[in-house]
């Protein structure tokens, strides 16, 4: 192996380009090569669906570094270049432009795609995903217009954040879940429920427990939403929302181990030597949780870059972080760190109808996550009680009076 092969982080996203950084941060002074298969600066993906849609916040707000930062930092950046196959025994990474990069070590960044939706006309125009800058800029041009009729399918994370910034921009919403509630898998029905009058509140018209049989056009583009009551909703814009796909192909071909991620220890490392995985692809084992995670949020592409990028250096790396994620929906602000399992029940403290509260998911007394709702810096608190397994008293983790940085000592 060449060892002035250079280091090859595959993806443009956060995690990758956040790798890339730390390399240079510890010392690292080999070549790197960052290859991004959108025609992009690396960015992050929050702003796509908060501040740069509703229109707050300018384009270049979502890049992780301008330009002139990679070539000042010595990386290659490659954009628009795609990773097309990775030969593990050969430290060889062939790209779509026909050219193989050697190399001694791999990140695997490629994060996920979102998931399609198999109805008829879904391939309308009119039909839009949001997962890309380039889904972005799409769907930001529909929607800053206002006075358009916009469907959602799915009220999860994307498709609330998306509904708020249609109705921020004076569009007609409706949003079509098969579930009983809002984020029903992720927050249980009480909370879920939250979440349904805050968008009730500001005019959108929600319909849970209701699927999308097919969606109907008119010269080519969207003209309503068939659901599977037989209800037909109007729509000259259908958002889809319903979940995101691991991008594992390279990892796939190249043998390495897959189970609705790339499979990695607490390192980071996958199954083929040199090879290691982060963000959103990755589906990495927890010591905290006992079981491989995979995690699509901000923070573990945050926090999982630089982790693997220490682990390509042969640093000790355990990434063991408490799951968090965010949103920001009309005025209401949320943070939310932890897991729970579906046994555990649910115990709030502060006023859940004024939305300013903290709930606790408890399970056997002990905390297994958080939600803070109009509450501010308490989430390291939270944090602190769920990697701490405590056993807390529910009168006592409910009453405001009691610091809950003191629960978690």
């Amino acid at each position: 192996m060449d060892t002035q092969a250079p280091i090859v982080v595959v993806g443009g996203g956060l995690a990758g380009a956040t790798a890339a950084a730390t390399l240079r941060e510890e010392g690292f002074d080999g070549p790197v090569v960052l290859v991004a298969a959108e025609p992009e600066l690396p960015y992050e993906r929050p702003p796509l669906s908060k501040g740069y849609l509703l229109g707050t916040a300018e384009r270049a707000g979502a890049q992780v570094h301008d330009e002139g930062w990679y070539g000042a930092h010595g990386l290659q950046l490659r954009t628009g270049t795609r990773a097309t196959r990775l030969d593990v025994a050969g430290h060889r990474v062939a790209l779509d432009t026909g050219k193989e990069l050697p190399c001694t070590r791999v990140l695997l960044a490629t994060g996920s795609s979102a998931r399609r939706l198999s109805v008829p006309g879904a391939d309308l125009e009119g039909v839009r995903y949001l997962r890309t800058l380039a889904d972005a800029d799409r769907l930001r041009a529909d929607l800053l217009r206002g006075g358009r009729r916009v469907v959602v399918v799915g009220a999860g994370w994307i498709g609330l954040e998306v509904a708020a910034a249609a109705r921020h921009h004076g569009d007609a919403v409706t949003v079509v879940e098969p579930r009983p509630t809002p984020l029903h898998a992720v927050l249980g029905p009480r909370m879920g429920e939250v979440f349904a009058r805050l968008h009730r509140e500001h005019g959108v018209d929600l319909r849970t427990r209701t699927g999308v049989r097919e969606i109907r056009g008119s010269g080519g583009r969207v003209a309503s939403v068939l659901t599977d009551g037989g209800a037909e909703i109007a729509a000259d814009l259908v958002l889809v929302g319903v979940g995101a796909v691991p991008d594992t192909a390279l990892a796939e071909a190249a043998g390495i181990g897959v189970d609705g991620g790339v499979l990695t220890d607490a390192a980071l490392r996958t199954s083929a030597p040199d090879v290691f995985a982060a963000g959103d692809v990755a589906r990495s084992y927890s010591p905290l949780y006992g079981r491989h995670l995979r995690v699509e949020h901000w923070a573990n592409a945050l926090h999982g870059g630089p982790a693997a990028a220490r682990s390509m250096l042969g640093q000790e790396v355990v990434h063991d972080r408490v799951p968090y994620s965010f949103t920001d929906q009309y005025d209401l602000g949320m943070e939310c760190s932890g897991l729970a399992s579906p046994q555990a029940r649910v115990v709030c403290r502060g006023d859940v109808g004024s939305r300013e509260f903290v709930a606790f998911w408890v399970h056997e007394g002990r905390v297994q996550a958080g939600m803070n709702v109009g509450v501010r810096d308490v989430t390291e608190p939270v944090q602190a009680l769920v990697r701490s397994r405590r056993q807390v008293a529910v009168d006592r983790l409910t009453d405001p009076a009691v610091p809950l940085g003191e629960l978690a000592a």
